[in-house]
């Protein structure tokens, strides 16, 4: 309480002899008091001192206490003051005007010391709670502070960190000559743990991979940057599926052995309780031949040139849950106007307002009509159509794919 002790007491009466009487007894009982003889003068105390406690009489010349009560509970004080009057008045409607107007109590004159002492206890109890009270607001709302400047500060990071990881694909369309790579990314947050991209293997051979890896958030987004490392055209001494070639020239392993080379790095070597799902296909620009590996990954679809769909894949487990996983390869060939689109479950498996999945089918509808569109338009408008099956707003996973166009 203010000033120590058993707290600060304001005394208010009209009647010097009737302070002196109540200021006796509060100082025996170990108060501190500070006595006004009418309401304006107790106003103009109250101002400037937080008092604890209030005894004021109600029937006074001028400011009545009845309307002392009401400016003092208007004062901007952060403490709380435990209003008692004291009044001859017993009538129950004048006591429901006056806790009305903000009395915590009522004591009636001439006033009993036990009785005072007792309701000054009991309002010492409530100012005591009231204390506790304000004391944890005050740590809620200090701690809420420093909440807002770590999530302020770690929002910051996010928008960098979504900047970066933006940066993992630099090419969102590259033309190959005989055939063309769009990309589609779209992360659900600040930063996602999808992954698609391309690069050359060969003059005429050329990969194509989509990545989703398990989780949201962070970790997600580290692992994400960590694949693209590994995958990157850009670096190929460090690209996971490439190699020197019998004769030194570049080539590439196989689509399942690459599956299987990421599934014994992710439990030999980074040993995190993470997996990713992945499509990976390679493409013979010359042949059209195609050859690719589904781990986990929703199904590979090949947009025929006259306007039929096929689901391409044979299933397969996750990267990174099981050793000694073996790979199945699936073949197919794609001739001059078909298309192949490696997508992530962010798109089959995006839900209505009510739950219900896009699925394969729906996909496919979407992509039948808009098959006259080129590829990055059709991109564009499979989010356009995504958005509208969600029920707009954000999605609740990454969605992102990559889209080929085979020329021949």
């Amino acid at each position: 309480m203010a000033g120590g002790g058993r707290g600060q007491v304001l005394v208010v009466d009209d009647s010097r002899a009737q302070r002196r009487i109540l200021t006796m007894s509060l100082q025996r009982w170990g108060y501190m008091v500070t006595e006004a003889g009418s309401g304006e003068e107790a106003l103009r105390l109250a101002r400037e001192t937080p008092f604890d406690i209030v005894l004021s009489d109600w029937v006074m010349p001028g400011m009545s206490g009845l309307e002392f009560c009401k400016a003092f509970r208007a004062l901007p004080h952060e403490s709380y003051g435990y209003f008692i009057m004291l009044t001859s008045k017993s009538e129950k409607g004048e006591v429901a005007d006056g806790l009305d107007g903000g009395a915590d109590d009522f004591l009636t004159k001439p006033v009993s010391a036990d009785e005072l002492h007792a309701r000054l206890r009991a309002g010492q109890r409530i100012l005591g709670m009231q204390a506790e009270l304000v004391e944890k607001n005050r740590l809620i709302r200090a701690t809420l502070d420093e909440l807002q400047k770590l999530y302020d500060s770690l929002d910051r990071d996010l928008i960098e960190a979504r900047r970066l990881q933006q940066t993992l694909v630099r090419d969102r369309h590259r033309d190959f000559g005989r055939g063309a790579a769009s990309i589609l990314m779209k992360p659900s947050g600040h930063v996602g743990g999808d992954l698609a991209g391309f690069f050359e293997i060969s003059a005429r051979r050329v990969a194509l991979y989509s990545v989703d890896v398990s989780g949201h958030g962070v970790a997600s987004a580290l692992m994400t940057a960590r694949l693209a490392g590994v995958l990157s055209g850009a670096s190929p001494d460090q690209n996971i599926a490439l190699t020197g070639g019998l004769d030194g020239r570049r080539d590439a392993w196989p689509p399942e052995m690459v599956a299987a080379r990421f599934n014994r790095m992710m439990l030999e070597e980074i040993q995190v309780d993470q997996y990713f799902t992945m499509a990976y296909a390679e493409v013979d620009l010359a042949s059209g031949r195609l050859q690719l590996v589904q781990a986990g990954h929703p199904y590979p679809l090949i947009l025929r040139a006259g306007g039929g769909i096929e689901l391409l894949g044979a299933g397969g487990p996750p990267i990174g849950l099981l050793p000694n996983v073996i790979f199945q390869r699936v073949e197919a060939q794609l001739a001059p106007g078909d298309r192949l689109f490696l997508v992530s479950d962010g798109v089959t498996e995006c839900p209505t307002p009510e739950g219900e999945e896009l699925g394969d089918e729906g996909l496919m509808r979407i992509l039948r009509d808009n098959a006259q569109l080129d590829s990055p338009a059709l991109l564009e408008a499979l989010v356009w159509n995504l958005n509208a099956h969600a029920g707009g707003g954000d999605f609740p996973d990454d969605v992102s794919g990559v889209l080929f166009d085979y020329r021949g």
